[in-house]
């Protein structure tokens, strides 16, 4: 993680010129999308609060659905997950222009597992912790795509969907 973050780091700050923050202090942004995991495809959505030119504080909400087997019958199983989430942006000590945004950070979440009567395989509802590295690129002066990796919890995977700044 560390040598993709040093690379991209580097990369950017060689491509990039101009220091503008992507989204300014008070200013709030949604994100919505699908994402990538073991457990189905979650679809998400999120809010993004700039505390700082470089900070956003934000809460996400995501569900998911998917099929298991287990001990030969099938079982369809959901997973809600409620999380809260602080980022640190790169784009002033990156000189990155406003219209691309690279950011990483923690999250910490609630993971509510549904599971269907009579399945006894393995539940794990809880608290969990992770760590998200993402980026953005707006296409417009609201609107933008945004790609994001993450590991450590239930949201563990990768995110793709849009922002609109507010």
């Amino acid at each position: 993680m560390k040598v993709i973050f040093l690379s991209l780091s580097f990369l950017f700050s060689i491509l990039l010129a101009s220091a503008q923050s992507s989204l300014p202090k008070n200013k709030a942004q949604l994100n919505f999308g699908v994402g990538l995991s073991s457990w189905g495809v979650p679809v998400y959505l999120g809010f993004d609060y700039a505390v700082h030119k470089d900070i956003t504080l934000g809460a996400e909400l995501s569900a998911r659905k998917y099929k298991e087997d287990w001990q030969g019958d099938k079982y369809s199983r959901n997973i809600i997950g409620i999380s809260g989430n602080a980022n640190y942006h790169f784009n002033s000590v990156l000189k990155i222009p406003s219209n691309f945004d690279f950011y990483a950070g923690l999250n910490l979440g609630f993971y509510i597992w549904n599971d269907e009567v009579g399945y006894k395989g393995n539940n794990s509802s809880g608290l969990g912790l992770g760590g998200q590295l993402g980026g953005r690129y707006f296409f417009s002066k609201n609107l933008g795509l945004n790609l994001e990796v993450g590991g450590g919890n239930e949201f563990s995977g990768g995110k793709f969907g849009l922002t609109l700044k507010l």
